[in-house]
């Protein structure tokens, strides 16, 4: 496995740099590719020993060359819902794993019911959301949820106490924006459902670091898309830091900065998940730095698992349902804390 070759689809964006980098921290060969020959091969000059294989996304192609003879591919070029399809199709083409980081709630809802067929039929896996949004959330809901095959209902809150945007993610929430017709979204009564009602601000008892603070209510993310393919809930409600997004709204917020030898920003985080059942509550809570530099070893150790069988699902599947969650969560240190129920 340590020799194995990793096709990085979006590698010099910045999430697609952190991927890179962990993959190389683990021993993998990387093999760069994207939309952008110039860059790729920029990003190579600066690293030194991989491969640069570019692919426009709308050349089958030139994706099948970019995959040919990978042990998996990793998606990190959005907006997702321009790239997951054709990337994903490759990898199925292919017959080797694909993962992606998508946050974008219709470009994971896509993947989950165009490919589901298609990947279970060739035996490929192939993890959506596979990040900061979507995948932690989804593992944090599936530890919480223990012995518990249904809940009656899911809360995920994330509290960062800043969020400077990558480019990528404002790029990704116009796509989610316009598709929408600029329309909110929840998870209730067992669906996604789009709606106009006003924004809400609640408050949230996040454990330290932070504490108790202000959040908007439904503001939904992907979890509200993995959590339901594998747990029976009715409700998915998700929850963010005003002070977060406000950063988000804000157009003249900057791109995060790096504040550490490992290019980490100084924004720290806390993501609550509680699951309630029958007046019980369980709680899984996870503590961390830089939201797109954690997405790197969240990515990493997903597809170290898939490629040596320790998986819990096939075709397509959320972070929770592919992988034993409290086992993951745990081997995410040091980059992530977390606090699971015992």
């Amino acid at each position: 496995m340590g020799t194995a070759a990793v096709v990085v689809y979006g590698a010099t964006g910045h999430t697609g740099r952190f991927v890179v980098a962990e993959l190389r921290r683990r021993g993998f060969a990387v093999i760069l590719s994207g939309r952008d020959a110039s860059r790729l091969e920029g990003l190579a000059a600066g690293i030194g020993d991989v491969e640069v294989r570019p692919a426009p996304v709308d050349d089958a192609a030139a994706l099948d060359r970019a995959l040919a003879g990978a042990a998996a591919v990793i998606n990190c070029a959005g907006p997702f819902a321009v790239t997951a399809g054709p990337v994903v199709g490759a990898a199925l083409r292919a017959g080797v794993p694909y993962l992606d980081v998508a946050a974008e709630l219709e470009a994971n809802v896509a993947t989950f019911a165009d490919q589901a067929g298609p990947a279970a039929a060739s035996g490929t896996p192939v993890v959506p959301a596979m990040a900061f949004f979507g995948g932690l959330g989804d593992l944090l809901v599936t530890a919480a949820m223990g012995d518990w095959t249904s809940a009656e209902v899911v809360h995920v809150a994330y509290g960062l106490n800043s969020w400077h945007p990558t480019s990528g993610t404002r790029a990704a929430g116009r796509v989610s924006h316009e598709r929408r017709a600029g329309r909110r979204v929840r998870f209730a009564r067992g669906a996604l459902r789009y709606h106009d009602d006003a924004v809400a601000e609640q408050e949230w008892p996040f454990p330290e670091p932070l504490g108790r603070r202000s959040v908007i209510a439904e503001f939904t993310m992907a979890d509200a898309v993995t959590v339901p393919t594998h747990v029976a809930v009715p409700e998915v409600r998700t929850y963010m830091t005003v002070e977060a997004a406000r950063d988000l709204a804000a157009e003249d917020t900057p791109a995060p900065e790096p504040a550490d030898a490992l290019g980490r920003s100084d924004q720290t985080f806390v993501v609550d998940a509680v699951v309630s059942s029958g007046g019980v509550e369980r709680r899984a809570t996870a503590v961390g730095r830089d939201i797109y530099a954690v997405t790197a070893p969240l990515v990493v150790e997903a597809l170290q698992r898939v490629l040596s069988g320790r998986t819990r699902a096939t075709g397509v599947a959320s972070a929770g349902a592919m992988f034993d969650a409290p086992d993951f969560l745990r081997a995410l240190a040091p980059y992530v804390s977390v606090d699971l129920p015992h």
